[in-house]
């Protein structure tokens, strides 16, 4: 079934022109097709503004135009700065030793949950054998050292663990299993240094540039789905919010 966008047919050559840059995509036909008829969407609306230029530049000139938000106050920098201490602290370090039990396809993941139950439960009672128990039964090449992974900041792991690693106590064992998308761990802190939170005066111009793209980004999905609302387009359906800009 052909794509029509207002009047207007996608062609053949123009979806081999725009595919090479959507491999990476789950979908990339579906992609490099949804990059064609928002394109087609954009310069449409350009051309009704009597835009000039290459396409490229009139749709530029148009997102220039039509999406413009505001630099954010230095007291809503503060507010965010305030409430995310843990983005603006610099040499904050956390020693973690761990147990993983790997959930896979082949799995019964009750039985393996129960069995790290169990695990956990003679840690808590027994702490002493943790590196013991982590060459026994972690699935992480970490269990060759006992399961230690070594001195972690953030950002050097995945947010599920982290959040709990940063949060836990220092010399315990978290009393309950974490799961995160590798599995089900048992986590053991080691020493935790608190780390020292960056001056606001020295961050400020950054939380400024992230919460001006983040509030463009927001701006650019809701504009485009105005867009695709307002066109007359046929041969494919797209997600509204979720469709991908540009590129």
């Amino acid at each position: 079934m052909p794509v029509i966008v207002n009047g207007y047919e996608l062609s053949d050559a123009e979806m081999e022109k725009e595919l090479p840059e959507h491999q990476g995509a789950a979908d990339p036909m579906k992609s490099a097709m949804t990059a064609l008829v928002l394109r087609r969407v954009l310069l449409d609306k350009a051309n009704e503004l009597g835009l000039t230029g290459n396409d490229e530049d009139k749709i530029e000139a148009l997102l220039v135009r039509e999406v413009v938000v505001p630099q954010p106050s230095s007291e809503e920098c503060l507010r965010h700065y305030q409430t995310h201490p843990q983005r603006f602290t610099v040499g904050e370090l956390v020693e973690v030793n761990h147990i993983l039990f790997q959930v896979t396809a082949a799995l019964d993941l009750d039985n393996l949950r129960k069995h790290a139950e169990i695990v956990l439960q003679d840690l808590l009672d027994s702490p002493a054998n943790f590196t013991a128990m982590a060459k026994a039964n972690s699935n992480c090449p970490s269990s060759e050292v006992g399961g230690n992974l070594g001195q972690l900041t953030r950002g050097d792991t995945v947010p599920e663990f982290e959040k709990v690693i940063f949060n836990a106590e220092e010399h315990k064992i978290v009393p309950r299993l974490v799961e995160t998308r590798f599995g089900l761990h048992i986590v053991q802190l080691g020493r935790k240094l608190a780390g020292q939170l960056l001056p606001f005066e020295q961050v400020e111009s950054k939380i400024a540039d992230a919460m001006q793209r983040a509030s463009h980004d927001h701006a650019m999905r809701q504009y485009l789905q105005l867009m695709v609302g307002q066109a007359k387009i046929s041969g494919i359906e797209l997600e509204g919010a979720d469709t991908p800009l540009v590129q």
